[in-house]
């Protein structure tokens, strides 16, 4: 185990995500999350917060929508025929997809079906959210040598291949 938290360590914490309302989005659910820090695994925002803090810490870190998934993007919603969904039948709001855009798979949101027309929403969920994180870290270690070249945590409670 290792003192702070720095690049190239792996971290695992708890937490709670709550929206402006306070309304619950989600939380880790008895195990805690780990990741590699410095890789770009979690939002910018919260890992900035994380930098420097230790086992046992707890604190709440709020975290703008820039900081977090993004501002929202009113160009990432259109409207699209409906045969371009094919081998589904019944379209409601609220569906999510999978889409093949030029920046690769994105998942899309149905936000409403007017006949032959779905309008549908490639913001992330909570893009334009500001978001608070109730933290409490739990783990702090070097990441391996296969850990850093991948960019990501593996073994238990991370990644495996």
């Amino acid at each position: 185990m290792t003192d702070a938290i720095a690049n190239n360590h792996v971290v695992s914490f708890h937490y709670t995500l709550t929206n402006a309302e306070g309304e619950v989005l989600d939380k880790s659910q008895g195990e805690p999350l780990p990741y590699l820090h410095g890789a770009g695994n979690i939002i910018p925002g919260l890992e900035k917060a994380l930098e420097g803090k230790k086992v046992g810490d707890k604190f709440v870190v709020n975290v703008p929508a820039a900081e977090g998934y993004g501002e929202y993007n009113p160009d990432l919603v259109q409207e699209v025929p409906k045969n371009m969904f094919q081998g589904v039948d019944n379209i409601e709001a609220g569906m999510q997809f999978q889409a093949q855009t030029d920046d690769g798979v994105q998942i899309v949101t149905v936000k409403a079906v007017e006949g032959e027309t779905i309008l549908v929403d490639a913001n992330f969920p909570l893009a334009g959210q500001d978001l608070t994180f109730d933290v409490e870290i739990v783990d702090i270690r070097e990441a391996s040598a296969e850990e850093l070249e991948h960019g990501h945590v593996h073994g238990a409670g991370g990644h495996h291949h």
